[in-house]
């Protein structure tokens, strides 16, 4: 953890407590005492300092400043999702990475069973959100929302919810290629772990996403998107 992130009802009076995953960083990874000073932030809001002013067995208690701006998103996705054990693997990185709205679409090759999956839970998928934001130092949490039927969303949602030029779909495939750049926030649409289909990828293309490849190996999902967001950004 690079920055202790607070959600904002656990903080009262400028003070924050934390007497969970946290706090055991803070004791035996920061060795942290009465007096020291910590990189600290509130989720979804400012960031800046705190002075740790008691601990209490495994709680700590910490004075807050928070004044700075995080930074800002960069990116937007459409995703197809993996398995959920990839999928808990990848939710820190994109966080870290600073992608700000994650949409979950059925494409066809999508294992129906993910749907039921427990980790589209808020409850479940928000402390990995979290993690990776403590890890990037930034505080503002990705949103994200679901869409099962791809054709649907693509067809009826994704302008009004994505209205930038600037729209990236990543499929394998021929030598690597750089998209042209357009104005605009970056849309990320990346495929299954079984790929997109070709109709799939078509209909992308027909609502202004540029094809881009990172060569002929075949990735995993989080290694694949890693390296997209590494080679866009």
């Amino acid at each position: 953890m690079n920055r202790i992130l607070f959600e904002s009802s656990e903080i009262a009076d400028g003070v924050a407590t934390c007497s969970d995953a946290r706090a055991e960083h803070i004791l035996a990874v920061l060795h942290g005492e009465v007096g020291q000073t910590l990189k600290t932030g509130e989720l979804d809001g400012r960031i800046g300092t705190g002075e740790i002013v008691s601990i209490e067995g495994r709680t700590v208690a910490v004075k807050v400043s928070h004044t700075e701006e995080s930074l800002r998103p960069w990116c937007d996705l459409v995703l197809a999702p993996p398995r959920p054990r990839v999928m808990k693997r990848l939710l820190p990185q994109l966080a870290s990475l600073g992608v700000g709205t994650i949409v979950l679409v059925g494409a066809k090759k999508v294992e129906k069973d993910f749907w039921g999956a427990t980790l589209l839970k808020e409850e479940n998928y928000r402390p990995l959100l979290v993690d990776g934001l403590m890890q990037a130092g930034t505080s503002v949490v990705p949103r994200m929302e679901t869409r099962r039927n791809f054709r649907r969303f693509v067809g009826d949602e994704l302008d009004s919810l994505f209205p930038t030029a600037n729209r990236v779909v990543g499929h394998p495939g021929g030598a690597p290629n750089a998209p042209a750049q357009k104005p605009g926030r970056l849309l990320l649409a990346v495929g299954p772990e079984g790929g997109w289909t070709d109709d799939e990828v078509s209909l992308l293309e027909s609502h202004g996403f540029s094809r881009y490849s990172l060569g002929s190996r075949i990735l995993r999902t989080d290694t694949a998107l890693v390296a997209l967001l590494a080679r866009l950004w």
